[in-house]
């Protein structure tokens, strides 16, 4: 008995010893890191002044490639994206023969880029981001070795500082007076854009050289032209005339149904996580109920960081090309001077939709990624009060999305129509990315 009674004793001690001992893999994982960041992100987008939707795009490009390369530099089965994207090139390999932990490469890295893709906003949201770094930073780290930590810590802060030098050549890294230029020559022609707010900021349209920006996945902005809008005409037989007054009729017989529809796509900036934020939220949605692998979440977020941020360049490119006026501008001038929209009218151009465009590149990839015909229930506006709405596929979601903007009163049906296809166009782009040894 007493030989039994050592062998227990010496075994509590083994396991003491064990369990004292600091461990080697964080309990967190870097999915969930993920996905604590970009729950965070969404809010400092709402919240951010200068983060209109181009701007958005743009930063959920570069938080999309910062977490794949932090997780594709320790696992071989992924293969980097640089090379595939312009001017992206390699991040500096690991130490050999040493370990990472992916957790907290992964935190050091989201929240490296995060301090820095959002170093203007405000007070609340500095505290906010110093709370998840010190809790995130504390929840992957408990138990284990501490040069452990410090090596992967640094190497995930040696990828965000790789993307964030990568991000300051694109043209987009400066924006100043919230993206409205303080000189700008308007058109001249009839159907030129024309200002359609009062505010003195509005004068001059948002970001007119957005669509110059180095793209990610397309070559150029240009990569993926539109046909122009139909002929500008005043005749009420016009092309021209009836998609107006298609607009004109539609908004003032809207049912309810419509109306709740361009309400739940309106997506205003700093009301909203914006148009972009919003497939990101549907997407982050998805992972979670399918229990998706880390692996699985750096992939189609940096996709569709990707596919978002190239839509809004060549959206924007083919805005400032065509120079189209609003519909409140043309059916004031031609048809009814009372009439006005439902939603507030943007400040730029009008052809092609933006809304149109990035809904059918995000529909695409996410299709590409999930598969046709897969339904889901989009609950991006639940804490707005605003009722779910469910789909029977994403481009049932994007389609829905583009026609809201005619319910709205704020698009044509031709920059709609043709929204969704360039979007298609884009989309295929980062379809095409290779992730995959």
């Amino acid at each position: 008995m007493k030989a039994v009674g050592k062998r227990l004793m010496a075994l509590c001690f083994i396991m003491l010893a064990l369990a004292l001992q600091p461990a080697y893999a964080s309990t967190v994982g870097a999915d969930k890191v993920m996905r604590d960041w970009y729950r965070l992100i969404l809010e400092l987008v709402r919240h951010t002044p200068t983060y209109s939707p181009p701007v958005a795009s743009r930063a959920f490009g570069y938080l999309g490639v910062t977490a794949y390369e932090a997780l594709a530099s320790g696992d071989r089965s992924m293969t980097s994206l640089a090379g595939q994207l312009n001017g992206l090139t390699p991040v500096r390999q690991r130490q050999g023969g040493m370990a990472y932990d992916e957790a907290v490469v992964m935190q050091a890295a989201l929240s490296s880029a995060a301090r820095e893709f959002f170093g203007n906003t405000g007070p609340t949201g500095q505290r906010a981001l110093n709370r998840m770094t010190e809790k995130l930073s504390a929840e992957v780290s408990a138990g284990l070795a501490p040069d452990l930590v410090a090596r992967s810590h640094a190497y995930g802060e040696s990828i965000s500082a790789h993307i964030l030098a990568w991000s300051l050549q694109d043209g987009g890294a400066k924006v100043e007076n919230m993206g409205f230029p303080l000189e700008f020559a308007l058109g001249s022609r009839p159907e030129s854009w024309v200002p359609t707010s009062l505010i003195n900021q509005q004068q001059l349209p948002l970001l007119p050289k957005w669509g110059e920006n180095r793209p990610f996945a397309m070559p150029t902005g240009n990569a993926c032209p539109l046909p122009p809008p139909p002929a500008y005409s005043e005749e009420k037989g016009s092309d021209f005339y009836k998609e107006a007054l298609e607009v004109y009729e539609t908004v003032k017989n809207l049912t309810p149904e419509q109306r709740a529809i361009a309400r739940f796509w309106s997506d205003d900036p700093m009301l909203s996580p914006t148009p972009p934020g919003h497939w990101i939220v549907i997407a982050l949605k998805v992972l979670d109920e399918r229990k998706a692998s880390a692996a699985e979440h750096a992939d189609l977020l940096a996709r569709l960081g990707i596919t978002l941020a190239d839509a809004f360049i060549g959206c924007w490119h083919s805005k400032f090309e065509y120079d189209l006026l609003r519909p409140v501008t043309y059916i004031k001038r031609v048809i009814d001077p009372k009439w006005e929209p439902v939603l507030i009218t943007p400040p730029f151009p009008e052809y092609p939709s933006g809304h149109s465009t990035q809904s059918g590149a995000a529909a695409t990839v996410l299709t590409a990624f999930f598969g046709e015909n897969f339904a889901f229930t989009d609950s991006t506006h639940e804490k707005d009060k605003l009722p779910n709405r469910s789909f029977k596929s994403f481009w049932d979601a994007a389609n829905e999305a583009g026609i809201s903007r005619l319910y709205g009163g704020i698009h044509f049906r031709a920059a709609i129509e043709r929204g969704l296809d360039q979007g298609r166009c884009i989309g295929e782009k980062a379809v095409a990315l290779r992730t995959r040894g």
